[in-house]
């Protein structure tokens, strides 16, 4: 295993506009993956305009200048590749996996709907995406049981005027409100070559890259008035614990315990990510072991801990559990604290640490095994820490994870006073 956890080479340069642009050469297969990450999210949208770089992420296969509509899409997979796009609080991405030989089309496409989309953009197919976020908002939040979970454990773990306050989907008033050039002028400030990164992963090389990034995007203007984000790295303490009750259409009871953590990608959160691997990650943590196959209080396909990977806040550790049939929510509240509380209070054993660090050893390696995942994971260092290289950090960092660290931390961020409590209750239940 290589000692820094990426064991292939890293070329990084930056093009006269500001585009970075990151090359990693792995000849094993006639493949590349391309990757732009683009340094806007939900965190930079300020009040009244939530929502805007979810959409944008529907709006960027709408055509642009040279592109027309669904082309981007048909063009890609007529060429034997795949793709898509996501989006998050800290950024919004855009990827292809192409045979080697089209990696032209790729860089192409990219670069065309960075400098081009605006012009194409109208009013009918900004309408027509806003329908598309709303029904998506409809299937993944509104109309499946916990779907507005995450919606509600934002606001109450982040103030008003956070950056992490709302969720990437965003207020469909907001979205409502906004007229078309309001939309053009958030496009023409963040998808700017200064603001993104550029990743090739594959069978190339960065004299090839270099060619083809300058030719399609180096004559892209650069923007100067970018604004940052606001800062939300020191929220007010909680001051908890902080609960909810929700009395919904849902077919069991179901708690979701939060903890402010820290950053990602520091060695406290490192720290922060073993522990929620410790406590719910597979039939041998604490919670499975305890909760599912002992006192038999929650469904184990819906019982775990896990961390989001914030980076410009303290993130949250997130354990959640289901009660199994005729189990109350008052029952599966206390069995959770119960189990959480005695983390806290006497921590977790060196076992138990080997165990997690073998989880993530295996998550990490699965997930650099491909070239999207490479990718991916070099895009984020890059854009979140300003160095790629620093990605060969991650599986180090966890791996160098003591018990004793572990403990330390579990006293410190499992406090009730650190916690948000969300719980659903069925209909009809009391």
């Amino acid at each position: 295993m290589s000692p820094n956890g990426y064991p292939w080479p890293i070329e990084t340069t930056r093009l006269d506009n500001g585009l970075r642009v990151v090359v990693s050469t792995d000849r094993s297969v006639p493949v590349v993956a391309v990757n732009l990450w683009y340094d806007v999210g939900s965190r930079h949208e300020p009040t009244g305009r939530t929502g805007f770089a979810h959409l944008f992420e529907h709006l960027m296969f709408e055509g642009s200048v040279n592109v027309a509509k669904t082309e981007h899409m048909k063009l890609v997979q007529g060429a034997g590749g795949s793709l898509n796009a996501t989006t998050n609080p800290d950024r919004t991405n855009y990827f292809e996996t192409i045979p080697a030989e089209h990696l032209a089309l790729a860089l192409w496409l990219e670069a065309d709907r960075m400098g081009g989309l605006v012009p194409a953009l109208t009013q009918e197919t900004l309408d027509n995406q806003r329908e598309v976020v709303k029904n998506e908002r409809r299937q993944r939040y509104d109309n499946v049981p916990y779907g507005d979970a995450w919606l509600r454990l934002l606001p109450l773990l982040y103030p008003p005027g956070h950056p992490y306050h709302h969720a990437t989907i965003g207020s469909m008033d907001d979205l409502n409100a906004a007229d078309l050039a309001t939309f053009q002028a958030f496009h023409q400030m963040y998808y700017a070559p200064n603001n993104a990164v550029l990743t090739v992963v594959g069978d190339t090389d960065t004299d090839e890259v270099l060619s083809l990034a300058d030719k399609y995007f180096g004559g892209i203007a650069a923007r100067s008035d970018i604004p940052p984000a606001p800062d939300g790295r020191d929220p007010a303490p909680l001051a908890g614990p902080v609960e909810q009750l929700v009395t919904a259409d849902v077919p069991a009871p179901r708690h979701y315990f939060a903890y402010r953590t820290y950053p990602y990608g520091g060695p406290k959160y490192d720290v922060a990510t073993v522990l929620g691997t410790v406590l719910g990650s597979g039939r041998g943590s604490r919670l499975y072991q305890r909760l599912a196959d002992g006192a038999r209080l929650a469904q184990p396909d819906y019982l775990g801990a896990y961390g989001v990977d914030l980076a410009h806040a303290p993130a949250p550790l997130i354990i959640t559990a289901t009660a199994q049939p005729e189990v109350s929510a008052e029952r599966l509240a206390d069995g959770l604290a119960e189990v959480i509380d005695e983390v806290a209070r006497d921590g977790v054993t060196e076992a138990e640490v080997e165990r997690a660090q073998a989880l993530l050893t295996t998550s990490w390696w699965r997930m650099v095994a491909s070239f999207e995942g490479r990718a991916d994971i070099l895009g984020r260092y890059a854009t979140l820490f300003g160095e790629p290289a620093r990605a060969g950090e991650r599986l180090p960092g966890w791996l160098s994870v003591t018990a004793e660290a572990v403990t330390d931390e579990a006293a410190r961020l499992l406090r009730t006073d650190n916690r948000v409590q969300l719980s659903y209750l069925p209909e009809g239940d009391k």
